[in-house]
């Protein structure tokens, strides 16, 4: 099936932006992918999930939040809320039937909450989650820790940061707005529940979403099915081939069911 660029326009003002979305039709579940902080579309996790749809006829949905990729906006506008918002508005305007929903580092805390969302309105759609290094909560539980004392103090003064990141050449942004932000969205300290199986992929040499982390989630996910698969040398991305071929088999087993 071909894959359809589509657009979605967002937001008044300061969070207006466009949307670009890669959507790949077919039949059977559809595989719903939410991206991490700072990544797009077009990282090797996001092709791999489009390849393996185009191979099994499935359909498969793509897009940059806002600020992200080919998606327009302001970066020192967004936060949790407004990419909450645009999977929501994605989910709801460019799938169909049942999804998987595929969600790497923030996009597993985005995962969550999209789910929730949908939950809370009687939509029962989502019939599985895989959680690629999920960082639930990281705006109180992993991004400030990265940071010094100075940091902090710099980023309340002047209202952002830029911190060098390993995963790309321009330094990344965190805005003091998104961290205020991210409390309104908090997920740890209360049972979650899904609703429908949560597979979470965890490189145990992760520096950024500690194993910790992923076992601290799986202590929350008391009501519904969840497994933890720990890869003993995978780091942050699991995105060599060895972990892409486990997210492949981990999909053909949930597409099967």
């Amino acid at each position: 099936m071909q894959i359809l660029s589509q657009h979605l326009t967002l937001g008044e003002a300061n969070t207006r932006r466009q949307l670009a979305i890669l959507h790949r039709k077919g039949n059977g579940p559809g595989l719903f992918w939410l991206g991490g902080y700072n990544s797009d579309m077009q990282g090797s996790k996001a092709v791999a999930l489009d390849q393996f749809g185009a191979q099994n006829d499935l359909p498969v949905t793509r897009f940059d939040y806002m600020a992200h990729g080919q998606s327009t906006g302001d970066f020192m506008h967004a936060t949790i809320s407004t990419w909450l918002e645009d999977a929501i508005a994605v989910f709801e305007n460019f799938t169909d039937g049942p999804q998987i929903l595929v969600g790497s580092s923030m996009g597993g805390w985005l995962s969550m909450l999209l789910n929730q969302h949908l939950r809370a309105r009687n939509i029962n759609s989502v019939t599985a989650m895989v959680l690629i290094a999920p960082a639930i909560d990281m705006t109180r539980e992993l991004v400030p820790n990265r940071f010094t004392q100075k940091q902090l103090q710099e980023l309340k003064r002047v209202g952002y940061l830029e911190v060098p990141s390993a995963y790309a050449d321009a330094p990344y942004i965190y805005t003091q707005k998104l961290l205020d932000d991210g409390a309104q969205h908090l997920l740890f300290g209360t049972q979650i529940e899904t609703g429908c199986p949560v597979h979470i992929l965890q490189g145990q040499q992760d520096p950024d979403v500690p194993p910790a982390h992923a076992q601290r989630l799986l202590q929350h996910l008391m009501l519904d099915e969840a497994h933890l698969t720990l890869v003993p040398d995978g780091d942050h991305r699991l995105s060599r081939p060895q972990d892409l071929e486990m997210l492949r088999r981990l999909l053909s087993s949930l597409v099967q069911e």
